[in-house]
C-alpha cells in the first residue's frame, strides 16, 4: 500500500486544525479516522508530518556472504544443494540462489555437455506435399 501524498495530509491537518472533527475529515477525504489520529498525535510528539521511510532488514544470507564467494570461486560448478551441504547454513536453496545473483555470479553451461544440435527430422527420401493419391 502506498504512503498517502504529503499534499493529502496538509489538506487533512488544516481541515483539523479549522476545527472539523476526525470523523468528519475522514469522511471528506475517503480515509480513516485512526490514521487521522496518528497523524496528528505524530505531528503533536515529533513535529513530522511526512511518510515514513519502510524499514528494511537485510538480507539473510548477508553474513554468511564471504563463505559462499570463497567456495563459489573454488568450485564453480557446484550445485546450490551442495553449497548449501558444504557451508552447512541455515539458508534455503532458493535464498543461496538469489544471494549467487547478489553477488553477480551466473550459471554456466558445462563444456562437458552435449551439444543440443539440430537435426533432420522427416526421411531424406519423403515427399513434399504427400503421396499425391486421393484417399
Amino acid at each position: 500500500m502506498k504512503a498517502y501524498s504529503m499534499d493529502l495530509r496538509n489538506r487533512v491537518l488544516a481541515d483539523c486544525d479549522a476545527g472539523m472533527e476526525a470523523r468528519q475529515v475522514a469522511v471528506k477525504y475517503n480515509v480513516s479516522e485512526s490514521w487521522i489520529r496518528r497523524l496528528r498525535q505524530r505531528r503533536r510528539e515529533s513535529g513530522e508530518t511526512a511518510p515514513r521511510r519502510p524499514k528494511t532488514s537485510p538480507p539473510k544470507w548477508q553474513p554468511y556472504a564471504d563463505s559462499i564467494e570463497q567456495f563459489v570461486t573454488d568450485q564453480p560448478d557446484a550445485t546450490l544443494a551442495e553449497l548449501k551441504e558444504h557451508l552447512e547454513i541455515p539458508l534455503s536453496i532458493p535464498t543461496l540462489s538469489r544471494a549467487l545473483i547478489a553477488l553477480r555470479f551466473t550459471l554456466k553451461k558445462k563444456s562437458s555437455a552435449r551439444r543440443n544440435r539440430t537435426g533432420q527430422t522427416s526421411p531424406a527420401n519423403a515427399r513434399i506435399g504427400g503421396s499425391g493419391k486421393a484417399r
